[in-house]
């Protein structure tokens, strides 16, 4: 959910610590800045021992009984404290890992158990998420800091190159991707599926926010380095590793820890924004000035058909509500709202009017299809349509369709027949997408894949331009229906659902974006 615009904030810090033994116990006394100041509601930093050999468990635990004694004596509660250890040594992104599990601030953010960092930079951090509609804040060392430590003029020259590189393959402008402070919105941070046990976590998070879309802000923060004499540990084979781990989260595709199969092929469909741009084209003009959008899953064609006069997506899955939310922050034409299709409406909820209502490729995933349509009749305004997509031809149902929850496959027939007993009548039909049914065949029929590979998505989206001037005249059925309903004039429909109970096809209250 996008974070709301107020005078303070709860944050997680996350501190990994391994062998720093002679300065732990000093840079996390730092931390207690945070408490000072009334940008923070409550802190709570998370340590994480990452499998220390050196006296660092030690110094944690005496560090550990000194505040809970503090604590007892009446200080403050608006800070706490959380140990953790791995029994052996993991990584710096293992570490964070193990914290973000116990995170339950708004904002976490990375501090380091060294002296290289201090915090006082976090609260310029937080106060970015608390006057900007920020996902992110990277605090950047070579932004034009306040104070900067000169030293290793060779380890920055990687830095650049390391940054431009990630930079090149994520589309971003960021001068610092290796930078520790990095400061993300909780339930953002928990939805990506982070990998990467060492320092190969910071270009993992930089691609990852952008192919998420997350709006990323950087400010200035001051930086005072360690030589490897005073115990850096950061060195040239990390380089090496994370020119790998940049081609590696490159092609990746896993941005999303749910185990919705329907999110995860989504989420594979965004590397193809040629297919993407495509299906709005084609939807595009059937669309009117406002708009609901039933099923907007990530939000990717929404993307497209913008701006409106009004446009309101919808879905059921918290992560895609929560990806339409920030979509829609600083978009007052759009709105994202809870609604399922699949069930009458919710009492008391606010009635909201459409000239279009569009639904792409959700029919299919319930059993009642006409009460469905009965439903989205119901959210028209007078004169209003439906723009409607389903996945064309029965004899191509296989695999992809039963990962993907599909209850049926339609035939043109099939479609006017549902459309009829809903009280329509078909405005217009056609077929999208030709050649793509060949490849649904090949993959759900004959090698029974539950996925597409990313060799074919990048072949999808190479291909795509073609595809769309060619598609009408290609000798194969269409992939997809695409279909404009009309209400017919006079017909009667019973709008009430299994238990007598009136549907109003209002949609619930949407959530502040």
């Amino acid at each position: 959910m996008t974070m709301p615009k107020k005078g303070s904030i709860s944050v997680s810090v996350f501190v990994p610590v391994y062998n720093e033994q002679y300065f732990v116990a000093a840079s996390l006394d730092r931390l207690k800045i945070l408490a000072e100041s009334e940008l923070c509601s409550r802190i709570e930093v998370i340590v994480v021992d990452d499998g220390s050999t050196d006296r660092t468990p030690q110094v944690l635990e005496r560090f550990r009984r000194q505040e809970a004694l503090r604590s007892a004596d009446g200080a403050s509660r608006k800070l706490t404290w959380l140990f953790l250890r791995h029994e052996a040594n993991r990584g710096k992104g293992a570490a964070v890992r193990t914290a973000l599990k116990h995170a339950t601030g708004e904002v976490s953010v990375i501090h380091d158990a060294d002296l290289e960092y201090h915090p006082k930079d976090i609260l310029r951090m937080l106060r970015v998420f608390i006057e900007q509609p920020a996902d992110a804040v990277f605090g950047s060392r070579f932004a034009g800091s306040e104070v900067r430590r000169v030293l290793m003029y060779r380890h920055q020259l990687g830095n650049k190159f390391l940054t431009c590189l990630c930079n090149l393959m994520s589309n971003l402008n960021l001068s610092d991707v290796w930078t520790c402070y990095k400061a993300v919105r909780t339930s953002l941070l928990k939805s990506i599926p982070l990998c990467a046990d060492d320092f190969r976590l910071e270009p993992e998070l930089a691609i990852k926010l952008a192919k998420r879309r997350a709006r990323i802000f950087e400010i200035p923060i001051d930086y005072f380095g360690r030589s490897y004499e005073e115990g850096k540990k950061i060195g040239w084979k990390d380089g090496l590793r994370a020119l790998a781990a940049i081609a590696r989260f490159w092609m990746s595709d896993e941005l999303y820890a749910d185990d919705d199969p329907g999110v995860g092929i989504q989420a594979r469909l965004a590397l193809a924004p040629r297919y993407i741009a495509w299906v709005a084209d084609t939807l595009r003009p059937l669309c009117g000035e406002r708009v609901i959008e039933v099923g907007s899953g990530l939000g990717r064609v929404a993307l497209q058909l913008i701006p409106r006069e009004s446009f309101t997506a919808t879905d059921i899955n918290p992560l895609c509500l929560e990806e339409l939310e920030r979509i829609a922050a600083g978009r007052p034409y759009l709105t994202a709202a809870y609604f399922d299709l699949g069930a009458a409406a919710a009492p008391g909820s606010a009635q909201i009017s459409a000239d279009t209502v569009l639904c792409t490729n959700v029919l299919e995933h319930l059993d009642d299809d006409r009460g469905a349509l009965v439903r989205l009749r119901a959210l028209l305004a007078e004169g209003g349509r439906v723009v409607l997509t389903v996945p064309n031809g029965p004899g191509n149902f296989g695999t992809l369709d039963q990962i993907l929850g599909h209850r049926r496959r339609y035939s043109a027939d099939d479609l006017r027949r549902v459309a009829r007993a809903a009280g329509f009548e078909v405005e217009s039909l056609t077929g999208f997408n030709r050649l793509g049914s060949l490849a649904w065949f090949l993959n759900g029929r004959i090698l029974r894949r539950k996925s597409f590979g990313l060799v074919q998505i990048a072949l999808l989206d190479l291909m795509s331009p073609l595809m769309k001037r060619l598609d009408r005249w290609i000798p194969l059925p269409p992939l997809d229906l695409v279909a404009v309903l009309s209400p017919i004039p006079g017909e009667k429909t019973d709008l009430t659902d299994a238990a007598g109970a009136p549907q109003t096809g209002a949609l619930p209250a949407a959530r502040a974006a």
